[in-house]
């Protein structure tokens, strides 16, 4: 556990780093929002008022035949069919009415107090193929903020659920890598002799053995997912922070307290995680925004080279490859390069202001 004091100490320290301080709030902020993307950005209507019974599209399923229609497959809300049934109470004449008609109808304030649709702020999910009035990629328009790209999704859509996945995509396999790195430091360091120099060697071989292969052979077998991923870039991440770890406990485990809680009967479980892990926090720290910038960078790399997530996956790896690919739609590469550069640079901001805040030597000055 940590000391109050210190931990007030290290939270002054943290804020009075403006530019770490900021960059937290806004990276929360932005990490935030994306959570909510399905509500934010979404072709499924948030709610519908029909025949005075509320509906939630967004997170149930709907047949046609719900809102008066003959198919019993899911409506398809952005038809003007669909919309007409709805706002009209289910008056199956409204097919035969001219679009202008109902657009008309839409429009009628007075039928919102009877029948009416609320849609997302961005009406399309990330994997929207929407019909667009001149070829694809289009650029930025009033419907479509960022644009869209080669298969007509919206470029702004993809990127709110993208920076969603690979923000969670890094947390975890962050706190995989971190919970296996730092218990195989910790027992080298601590124990010492023999256990040090197996592990070590057996470290050094797997640190030598080609991840992006084994990760390109898995691929070739099995149907990679979200999961699968994780997995196999925590299995060959978790390395970076042994070194760290191991080197403080081979320095701290013959100071003063340690020795005396030997003496007094403290487990070495206790004496590991308790008394000499939070000292050896500051080193841990500084390595911490290597992987997580490395995990989002792998990710992106794999989903550009083809052997990351699955198409139906929102990826700003795929993204950066239509830039690539469609050099005549620069909309496409502005909008990956400022998001990488925007999400990599905060999370930089973040991690030097916790590194800071951790370090003794401003803690006690």
């Amino acid at each position: 556990m940590f000391d109050s004091y210190l931990s007030k100490r290290r939270f002054q320290n943290f804020k009075s780093n403006k530019r770490a301080y900021w960059s937290l709030i806004i990276f929360c902020s932005l990490f935030f929002i994306s959570l909510f993307s399905e509500i934010i950005a979404n072709e499924r209507p948030l709610l519908v008022k029909f025949q005075n019974n509320y509906y939630f599209p967004f997170i149930n399923f709907y047949s046609e035949e719900t809102f008066g229609g003959d198919f019993k497959t899911e409506a398809i809300y952005k038809d003007k069919e669909v919309q007409c049934l709805i706002i009209s109470d289910g008056n199956t004449e409204c097919w035969d009415y001219p679009e202008e008609v109902i657009n008309e109808i839409e429009s009628n304030t007075e039928n919102f107090n009877k029948s009416w649709i609320i849609w997302a702020p961005i009406p399309y999910s990330y994997n929207t193929i929407n019909d667009l009035e001149r070829a694809a990629p289009s650029p930025p328009d009033q419907k479509h903020w960022l644009g869209t790209d080669d298969t007509s999704r919206d470029v702004l859509a993809r990127i709110l659920y993208g920076f969603r996945l690979s923000v969670f995509f890094a947390i975890v396999v962050t706190l995989i890598s971190s919970i296996i790195g730092i218990a195989a430091g910790a027992i080298q360091g601590f124990f010492g002799g023999w256990i040090d120099l197996i592990f070590q060697r057996l470290i050094e071989v797997w640190g030598a053995t080609p991840s992006l292969y084994i990760i390109i052979i898995v691929a070739a077998i099995l149907q990679m997912n979200f999961w699968l991923l994780v997995l196999l870039l925590s299995l060959f991440s978790w390395t970076a922070l042994v070194g760290v770890v191991r080197a403080e406990f081979l320095r701290a485990r013959n100071f003063e307290y340690v020795r005396a809680a030997r003496a007094l009967g403290v487990s070495n479980f206790v004496i590991m995680f308790r008394h000499i892990l939070p000292n050896a926090m500051v080193a841990t720290i500084t390595m911490l925004p290597f992987i997580i910038t490395g995990s989002i960078g792998s990710l992106a790399a794999l989903d550009f080279i083809g052997y990351g997530l699955p198409s139906s996956y929102p990826s700003l790896g795929e993204l950066t490859l239509q830039a690539k690919n469609n050099l005549q739609a620069p909309w496409l590469g502005f909008s990956a390069f400022i998001t990488f550069a925007l999400m990599l640079s905060l999370l930089v901001f973040i991690f030097e202001g916790i590194r800071d805040a951790f370090d003794p030597r401003k803690i006690f000055k």
